[in-house]
């Protein structure tokens, strides 16, 4: 591979942890694109699949302390974790590009309610009675289509968590999945021992721009904090519905 590519790959790659460093999320958002451009969407989530256990459990193990309840996060993470594995089954019987518009159009309309409503708030009592089908959902949909942040991100978000305890609950949600996923990829044979070393390796740029969003992170106010989370959802609906139209033309 020539060295501009590497260093693009690279770029991007850091770009990415500083995005997660910052938000507590996000990193495939432009590290998935980036390597897909080179390779092909199945190589670039094989690549980042170890990164995303990695960084998850870093930021897991520093906000640590930042934990919801748990009869929150039993419930939530729990079913989660069921559902990413009946994802795999959703993925043979549902059209993915469907789906990722109904997603898509989801995470619209919350922006959109969001938007006009600042205000909105989901309480952690409502929110607990909403874990498990909220966390089943959101593993269905990463085990389905790769990608369960507009339904877990868009349910933490509208429960206006402090910023701990947002990446400590999504980091645990995200570690959760990644192991997850490596297991049953290993199991398959898609995770060869090569591309487990090339997604090892991918750790060190995503690890190395995490600490930078982290500093920018403590430097926003709370409403910057919660812009950049919007704006983080209007990036995954947008880059949904642009595969959903690439597919179908």
């Amino acid at each position: 591979m020539p060295l501009f590519e590497l260093a693009v790959i690279f770029i991007c790659l850091a770009c990415g942890g500083i995005l997660k460093g910052a938000t507590g999320a996000g990193a495939p958002i432009l590290a998935i694109p980036a390597l897909a451009a080179f390779y092909d969407v199945r190589f670039a989530i094989v690549i980042l699949t170890v990164p995303n256990i990695v960084t998850n459990f870093t930021q897991l193990w520093r906000n640590r302390q930042f934990t919801l309840p748990r009869y929150f996060l039993i419930p939530f993470v729990g079913a989660a974790a069921i559902g990413v594995l009946a994802g795999s089954w959703v993925l043979l019987l549902m059209d993915t590009r469907t789906l990722s518009v109904i997603v898509a159009l989801a995470v619209v309309l919350y922006l959109l309610v969001r938007s006009l409503n600042s205000r909105f708030v989901l309480s952690l009592a409502l929110a607990s009675k909403l874990a498990l089908p909220t966390g089943f959902l959101s593993g269905l949909l990463q085990g389905a289509a790769g990608m369960s942040a507009p339904i877990s991100i868009s349910f933490l978000n509208a429960m206006k968590l402090d910023r701990q305890v947002f990446m400590c609950t999504v980091s645990l949600l995200f570690v959760t999945f990644g192991s997850l996923q490596l297991m049953t990829l290993s199991l398959i044979g898609i995770i060869t021992p090569e591309l487990f070393m090339l997604s090892c390796i991918a750790v060190f740029p995503m690890l190395m721009g995490m600490p930078i969003g982290s500093a920018i992170s403590r430097k926003i106010s709370r409403r910057c904090f919660d812009r950049l989370i919007m704006l983080l959802l209007a990036g995954l609906a947008m880059r949904m519905l642009w595969e959903a139209i690439a597919l179908a033309s």
